[in-house]
């Protein structure tokens, strides 16, 4: 095999990626488009303009030039908290290409928590765009450590314009360490999830080609940003693995911003999280976008409610594929398809993974039964970054890794979400999904978001408590704390019914919208 290449085989079981011994995971990525007579075809677009692979190709090797310039040595850690823009792909195939460590963080974190990657990753150079100037530089001058380096993104594209635009990849393997990514915190302080330059095609090939049917003439638009994995493999990795297209939306997501979004660049693929797309209905009571140009829309994140999905459907004629993915797997691992969905459920097992749900004991339960999600594929990360104990405990023996959620698989194959191990309850010492009264609680007209969490009674004993975002804050009351309750008793088992109701504007949640529920629980 060539030099950076990737065989791929597929006869009647998942496709099987063949790596040769020299791969750097960034020449396959940008610079076979150019070899294979893509470099005029529009390669992503945005409001601030578009950008050709040709154009994309050689700032790629002018960020690479730029990089090796600065003396930053291949294995040291570039970290960016950068918007979702062109310059962000310049930056992190530029930092792959020239063997450096690419780590995109959160922007919507505080200076503690950047203080704190700043310090654990011991980074050689920090980037930041304007925008988040405040948070970053605080972090800088309260973080322990300094960087060699502190970029801005802008004054760092402007400057690309001197620098060659030819470069060398630098050789390493499919199983090099290739860029980082911060877990979500949706259960306390991020981890540094480290995955090698395999992970990507991987995830590309086996979700994005096989689960989805992604192609060369589809247009992505990702409302989930690029700095988390779910966003990247979606805006990014995925259009760049079939030679499609990536819009990108540069603020936050709002359902106005995301539907203009599709109206302008008509994307044929659509990739949001459960909140979004209860925001988006909520929209959609009193505007009619233009929606015509999607053939899927995707969900991940957190699980996707199966009345959202009906709702969504019913609205909109489009359906909803949910499903399972993390930071240590790098993306979707279980899905609906095309072809196959069930509302409620994450879907099947994504062809080249592996699942299995265990229980306290370590052994496999049979369908029907709930316990802990273990699930295996070529993506999952390495380790954890100066976290030896948490890397034993996720990244199990023979290249199992346990997710942390809890679920079970239905007779027919499917599997059914219940929550993060940690969120489970016992309630009547019977174990109690709070997902499946979240589920509940959205169905009713008057809610929009809703989330569980188990609370002590005056005895000391567990019950579910419920925290809720109404679609009209107005109608808070105890006239809805009633309601609410007798749509739940008249939905789920008896002991499930939320005994404590809080009305909020709002419920803490990670990027990607995952409700951290410990945050409730602290209250």
């Amino acid at each position: 095999m060539d030099n950076h290449t990737i065989r791929i085989e597929r006869q009647m079981g998942p496709s099987e990626l063949h790596f040769s011994p020299i791969f750097n995971v960034a020449v396959p990525f940008i610079d076979r488009h150019i070899t294979e007579g893509r470099g005029a075809k529009l390669a992503i677009r945005s409001e601030a303009g578009d950008v050709t692979y040709a154009q994309l190709a050689a700032n790629v090797n002018r960020a690479a030039n730029a990089l090796r310039k600065l003396d930053v040595a291949p294995g040291q850690r570039m970290l960016m908290v950068v918007k979702d823009c062109a310059e962000f792909f310049y930056l992190f195939w530029g930092a792959i290409k020239a063997g450096v460590v690419p780590v995109p963080l959160n922007t919507l974190l505080r200076a503690s928590d950047y203080a704190y990657m700043i310090e654990d990753s011991a980074c050689a150079v920090f980037v930041y765009s304007q925008e988040f100037a405040g948070e970053s530089e605080a972090a800088l001058a309260a973080a322990k450590f300094r960087p060699d380096h502190v970029l801005k993104c802008a004054d760092f594209g402007q400057g690309l314009a001197t620098e060659s635009d030819k470069f060398e990849a630098q050789p390493a393997t499919a199983t090099t360490e290739c860029f980082w990514n911060y877990s979500s915190g949706s259960t306390g302080r991020p981890k540094g999830t480290v995955h090698c330059h395999r992970d990507i095609p991987v995830t590309a090939q086996c979700y994005a080609v096989d689960v989805l049917g992604a192609k060369e003439s589809d247009i992505f638009f990702s409302a989930a940003k690029l700095f988390f994995a779910y966003g990247m493999g979606n805006g990014m990795t995925f259009p760049l693995w079939v030679g499609g297209t990536s819009v990108l939306l540069e603020p936050r997501p709002t359902p106005e911003s995301t539907f203009a979004t599709i109206a302008k660049f008509k994307p044929t693929l659509y990739f949001g999280v459960p909140t979004l797309y209860a925001a988006q209905l909520a929209s959609l009571e009193t505007s009619k976008p233009d929606l015509a140009s999607i053939r899927y829309c995707v969900s991940a994140g957190e699980a996707l409610p199966g009345d959202i999905y009906r709702r969504w459907k019913e609205t909109t004629g489009l359906h909803i594929l949910d499903g399972i993915g993390s930071t240590e797997a790098l993306h979707i691992f279980i899905s609906n398809r095309p072809d196959d969905i069930k509302p409620g459920t994450s879907g099947r097992i994504v062809p080249g993974y592996e699942a299995r749900i265990v229980g306290e004991d370590g052994h496999v339960l049979p369908p029907g039964e709930s316990g802990k999600l273990h699930i295996r594929g070529a993506s999952t990360a390495t380790y954890y970054w100066n976290q030896p104990e948490k890397t034993q405990s996720t990244m199990l023996a023979d290249g199992w890794l346990n997710t942390g959620d809890t679920y079970i698989l239905n007779e027919d194959g499917h599997f059914q979400y219940c929550g993060r191990s940690d969120d489970m309850m016992k309630v009547g010492g019977i174990w109690c999904s709070p997902f499946e009264i979240e589920a509940r609680l959205v169905e009713h007209p008057k809610v929009l978001e809703a989330a569980i969490v188990g609370r002590g009674d005056d005895d000391g004993l567990i019950k579910p408590e419920a925290w809720i975002v109404l679609k009209d804050q107005r109608d808070a009351s105890e006239t809805m704390e009633g309601e609410l309750r007798e749509h739940c008793k008249k939905g789920l088992a008896p002991y499930k019914y939320p005994r404590w109701f809080h009305f909020v504007e709002e419920l803490p949640k990670t990027a990607t919208g995952k409700i951290q529920r410990f945050k409730l629980r602290q209250h």
